[in-house]
């Protein structure tokens, strides 16, 4: 038996979602440093904009 890094084929990590309570003035904070990152990245394009991914 040997030991690899690759995972399985037909197999995706897991990804938790959770919600929490918070200001909009957090949001809106949240939402603008995600916006300079994209920016700063050269990101063309999310499914979904910052505010929301906030």
């Amino acid at each position: 038996m040997t030991n690899t890094k690759k995972r399985a084929e037909d197999t995706c990590p897991l990804v938790y979602q959770c919600r929490l309570s918070l200001s909009t003035r957090t949001v809106n904070h949240l939402a603008d440093l995600l916006r300079r990152h994209l920016k700063a990245i050269r990101s063309r394009w999310r499914i979904l904009p910052p505010g929301k991914i906030a």
